[in-house]
């Protein structure tokens, strides 16, 4: 078996990031260094900074990230796709035309003989009330229905214009750095749910974009993967360590 691969929050396709291109194809020189050691990747949402698929016609760019997405499942690599807040609007073309699996719901699963809880982060603790309701309006089906029947030009151009105008909003387009145990809400959740799920190895999430590391119990650790503006971290499992690194252009990680 090979290693198996965590990352999130690449954004592409962003009005507010300037090296959008020079972003992209860093994020597929990164998947291309590691397909001969990978046996699966786990892409934890946000790789899209607006994606909506209508049924003859999906939004333009990202081949070359597509194209590698296709070439690492036709040379066997398992990837998996989170949907998360700016991408949830995929209805089979991933699955279909690039093989990946893609997960609407947050997964607990085995891997490698660990137990992992695996989620993009969004709508899990947070207590914003107007987070909340966007959520359930995004995840409506009314609503993506509505979305859908609007020409492509400009439901494409109103879901990156919004995200830009979100981004935008935070000083340097950047979230908030680390806010500690008791006022991060993805901590404070995965902590409620380990009290009933005590069999948790790895809490996965993406969606804060800061890298963190943290022991929740003598066994169990929660990590938040950082993103692919900025920081370009992920997560690499062999089933025996856990490590979270930073890609470097140039170097070569066993």
């Amino acid at each position: 078996m090979g290693n198996v691969y965590f990352l999130s929050d690449a954004h592409l396709g962003s009005l507010a990031i300037p090296h959008a291109r020079m972003q992209e194809r860093r994020l597929v020189r990164f998947l291309d260094s590691i397909k001969p050691k990978a046996s699966a990747i786990y892409m934890l949402g946000d790789m899209f900074d607006f994606w909506d698929e209508y049924r003859y016609v999906v939004p333009k760019g990202y081949t070359r990230f597509l194209g590698k997405l296709s070439e690492l499942t036709d040379s066997g690599v398992e990837v998996h796709f989170f949907t998360g807040n700016h991408d949830l609007w995929t209805y089979g073309y991933l699955q279909d035309e690039c093989g990946v699996v893609v997960h609407k719901v947050p997964v607990t699963t085995e891997i490698l003989g660990r137990v992992f809880y695996l989620a993009h982060g969004d709508g899990l603790g947070d207590p914003d009330p107007k987070y909340r309701l966007l959520h359930a309006l995004f995840h409506s089906r009314v609503c993506q229905r509505l979305l859908n029947a609007i020409h492509p030009r400009w439901g494409m151009a109103l879901g990156l214009n919004w995200a830009k105008h979100s981004r935008l909003k935070r000083a340097d387009g950047k979230e908030p750095p680390y806010l500690g145990e008791d006022r991060e809400y993805l901590v404070r959740y995965a902590k409620d749910y380990l009290r009933s799920h005590q069999d948790i190895d790895y809490f996965m999430f993406g969606h804060r974009h800061i890298e963190l590391d943290l022991m929740l119990s003598r066994k169990t650790r929660l990590m938040i993967l950082g993103d692919w503006i900025w920081q370009f971290t992920y997560a690499v499992f062999d089933g025996e360590h856990m490590f979270m690194e930073t890609y470097v252009e140039g170097e070569s990680r066993p």
